[in-house]
């Protein structure tokens, strides 16, 4: 088959692993850079034009689209499944996961256990912070990633400055209660094709409550519980991500999922757990296209 990685960097690792898993099983892969890309519909038709030329031979898109570009990166991914390519994760996927309160109404609906979650936006700030009794927030915009725009709020006085500003900005965010019991850590799991093929857990480093390994944290190979692995297989289907990192916090009422994302980093988990996830993305496309 002829298989593109939609990616901006060639060179990082989860490209360049794919890239070897697809190549070793006998693929014709190449990176497309995104915004490298010209979408139009001429007489009728949808048309794909890189450097350009038209894109008419491929079976099948892995999108791996960075948040800056996810509109842009999405409206690709829907360009090429109007043509008939397959792609691992569709287009409103990719958009419905990037902003967090819209992937919190979709887990909710599918009976996906979270924090307790609450959109922002109110003018009445303090009827906002009074649904947390005065405990510690957690306090996020709505399409950060990799822990950034995620604030620490642990009292009063600091969630009402941080919203004041937020508010001033005209930047949307929610309050989500803090788990305190999870001490700084999380499970990442990677879901492929309805199956967990990964899973580790991630330990902030001193002095920050971001588990993100590329914000210092550790993290080790995990076996998961029962429960743990249904849930994050039920958070997999709620987005309709045949592709995922699904981001779960251990709290005393049980696994809640904190985030689902995408386009998951590939190095930290290959490293840590040995698998070799490039393979089963290339398999699952093998088994679906």
């Amino acid at each position: 088959m002829n298989i593109a990685i939609l990616s901006r960097g060639e060179k990082l690792y989860s490209t360049q692993s794919i890239l070897r898993a697809g190549l070793e099983h006998n693929h014709v892969m190449e990176v497309l850079d995104p915004l490298q890309c010209v979408l139009s519909i001429e007489n009728d038709q949808t048309v794909v034009r890189y450097q350009n030329d038209t894109i008419d031979d491929l079976h099948a898109i892995i999108p791996r689209i960075g948040a800056s570009n996810t509109y842009y990166g999405a409206s690709l991914v829907r360009h090429f499944n109007t043509i008939g390519v397959f792609s691992v994760v569709p287009a409103e996927a990719i958009l419905q996961s990037r902003d967090k309160w819209t992937c919190s109404q979709l887990l909710s609906k599918a009976n996906v256990p979270i924090p307790r979650t609450i959109l922002g936006g109110t003018p009445n700030i303090e009827s906002l912070l009074s649904n947390f009794e005065n405990n510690t927030v957690i306090i996020k915009v709505l399409e950060g990633t990799h822990g950034n725009g995620v604030i620490l709020a642990e009292t009063f006085l600091n969630a009402l400055s941080t919203i004041e500003t937020l508010n001033a900005t005209g930047i949307k965010f929610l309050l989500q209660e803090y788990i305190a019991e999870s001490k700084g850590t999380d499970l990442r799991i990677i879901v492929v094709d309805g199956v967990v093929v990964a899973a580790m857990k991630r330990q902030s480093k001193e002095g920050d409550f971001r588990s993100n390994l590329h914000r210092g944290g550790s993290s080790e190979k995990i076996t998961l519980t029962h429960d743990e692995e249904i849930v994050a297989l039920r958070a997999a289907k709620a987005l309709r991500l045949g592709v995922c990192g699904v981001d779960i916090l251990q709290s005393n009422r049980g696994p809640l999922v904190l985030e689902v994302n995408s386009t998951p980093g590939l190095e930290g988990i290959e490293n840590t757990t040995g698998k070799n996830i490039s393979k089963c993305i290339i398999s699952y496309i093998e088994r679906n296209r």
